[in-house]
């Protein structure tokens, strides 16, 4: 186990590396720079701001320099905000972002999974069906069609929600429903079809068959069995909620980490850029570590870092 588990880090650490090799390059390769703008800037002052920022240096050389910063935890300053760091605009984006995701998740884990169940245990009957109709029309419709029109009509319309921010703790509910509606509707789904085909297997047939009651053969058997797909994907689905949406964020002016995102590939500030991608990818690799480890929980058949033979 312990061995899985460095092994597993090792893939990680090299994983980043070659997210953060490919995002500097790629970022190089594009035409333009962060002080290129429409306003004509003074070649002297172009030049200082270059050389300030060291991308006056060979590729190779600014390369290393970031590579050195990442490792002691600095994403370097930003281009286009003065005096404020890559590392500020994360922990400045972060609460905001977090907690939105947070309660996104719950709301995702709370009412796709009962939904899943609900509609796989009345198969073919109308709690089947009204779940059904609501899963579909959350995965066909857009979240920002989700966001816009749930603005118009609780926000504007009706009054009951701020228009924009999260001053109020009523600012938080049109966010996150917007944020968790595909999701719900993704894992009720999924939940759904996966109980269904564990109800169908052999072992679930021979416990009914002992006499056991229909509760507990769902919850012990046929339910923990069913759930090792949805856990699978709440992993980049966390790490999905967790880093916020760009979209969502720019709708309801959330002052979270997606709009510094927008605002850096919109200015090209590369280091902005280039940090927020390694902060995704990282808590991307996270969850999905957390999800292997649940794996452990729900199916003890599974045994990391044993060769079978």
């Amino acid at each position: 186990m312990t061995g899985y588990i460095l092994q597993r880090l090792a893939l990680m650490l090299a994983t980043l590396f070659a997210i953060i090799t490919l995002t500097f390059f790629l970022m190089h390769l594009v035409p333009g720079g962060p002080f290129v703008s429409d306003k004509m800037m003074a070649p002297e002052i172009q030049a200082a701001l270059n050389a300030k920022f060291h991308l006056d240096q060979p590729v190779w050389l600014q390369y290393l320099t970031y590579l050195k910063g990442v490792a002691s935890f600095d994403l370097g300053p930003s281009f286009k905000y003065p005096g404020m760091t890559v590392n500020q605009m994360i922990l400045e984006g972060l609460p905001v972002t977090a907690k939105v995701g947070m309660l996104a998740l719950i709301c995702v884990i709370a009412l796709g999974v009962p939904m899943g169940v609900l509609a796989a245990v009345f198969r073919n009957r109308w709690p089947d069906n009204l779940v059904m109709v609501v899963a579909t029309i959350g995965v066909a419709v857009p979240s920002y069609v989700i966001a816009t029109l749930a603005l118009y009509v609780f926000a504007l319309r009706l009054g009951w929600v701020p228009t924009f921010g999260v001053d109020d703790w009523r600012g938080y509910f049109l966010p996150v429903f917007a944020l968790s509606g595909f999701w719900i509707s993704f894992i009720a789904r999924l939940a759904r079809s996966s109980l269904l085909e564990t109800l169908g297997q052999d072992y679930m047939i021979t416990a009914k068959a002992k006499g056991l009651r229909p509760g507990q053969i769902l919850i012990k058997h046929g339910l923990r069995n069913s759930l090792i797909p949805v856990v699978t994907v709440l992993g980049p689905v966390a790490a999905n909620l967790l880093t916020g949406s760009f979209v969502i964020e720019q709708i309801f002016a959330l002052p979270g980490i997606g709009r510094h995102f927008v605002l850096s590939i919109t200015n090209r500030d590369y280091t902005a850029i280039m940090g927020i991608t390694i902060f995704y990818a990282t808590i991307l690799m996270v969850m999905i570590f957390i999800v292997d480890m649940l794996y452990l929980v729900l199916d003890p058949r599974i045994k990391y870092g044993r060769k079978t033979r």
